[in-house]
């Protein structure tokens, strides 16, 4: 049982996400994103971001990456992301709800479900087995769901790519999955460290398509920034596709880990 002071934590924290999405809803004036666009007022921030990134990524996170990978083989490395994906659904289910997403909400607590107890603890995907589909969403798509617009492009920090939206979305996200308030440390930051080691391995496993855009292209800063963009855009509309193929498929939706 919750006991007061949680509860009273828990009721700041709504206040947090309260604020933020007012902050993040101040976006929706912003028209040109909205029409496909690209709207950039900080370019020259974002740029100075974009260069400590990429020489944070090829002094340390590329070389931990190619590291990790041949030291995990395969199967390891899935169970590991099978591990924080699974820890991360509560934070899906509360999203999906928020979104009147009740179909979603359902597949992602199967999922969750399934996994806990049949997957050991999710290390393995056993809601694949019973053909349970993948389901995934965060409190930048809720923000979308209800109205709120895009936003100017931003790049973070060691995150990389994002918009006002998302990146509010982000941090409310922090505040979103229950497991956090119900598991103690030092346990509660063990999907802390599943999600780092997850984004590793796709680091090191889309390592030619990330290379290409990072170190290969003319401007890699415009590069990043376009697929970012068009994938963000089409991942949220896909959600009342039928049948879509993603024109802008990329394995890796953000160059750098989100």
């Amino acid at each position: 049982m919750l006991s007061i002071s949680t509860i009273q934590r828990v009721a700041i924290k709504i206040s947090v996400i309260s604020s933020v999405f007012l902050l993040a809803a101040c976006a929706s004036t912003v028209s040109s994103t909205e029409a496909g666009g690209v709207f950039d007022p900080f370019e020259k921030q974002n740029r100075k971001i974009h260069a400590f990134n990429r020489g944070l990524d090829k002094a340390l996170v590329r070389p931990a990456a190619r590291g990790y990978s041949a030291l995990l083989p395969d199967p390891i490395e899935d169970s590991i992301g099978n591990f924080a994906e699974n820890l991360g659904q509560p934070s899906v289910i509360v999203n999906s709800l928020l979104q009147g997403n009740f179909k979603g909400a359902g597949l992602s607590t199967t999922r969750f479900l399934t996994n806990t107890v049949l997957g050991f603890a999710g290390f393995v995907d056993a809601a694949a087995e019973f053909k349970v589909p993948e389901h995934s969403t965060d409190f930048g798509e809720t923000l979308y769901t209800w109205g709120a617009g895009e936003g100017a492009y931003v790049e973070l920090p060691a995150l990389g790519p994002s918009t006002v939206r998302n990146t509010t979305g982000k941090v409310v996200d922090l505040f979103t999955n229950p497991l956090s308030y119900a598991v103690n440390s030092p346990d509660k930051y063990y999907g802390t460290a599943a999600s780092v080691a997850s984004r590793l391995s796709d680091r090191g496993r889309y390592r030619d398509t990330i290379d290409s855009i990072l170190y290969e292209s003319a401007d890699s800063y415009a590069q990043a920034r376009l697929i970012y963009l068009q994938n963000r855009r089409f991942g949220l509309g896909d959600k009342t596709a039928n049948d879509s193929t993603d024109p802008y498929s990329d394995p890796y939706e953000d160059p750098y880990a989100q």
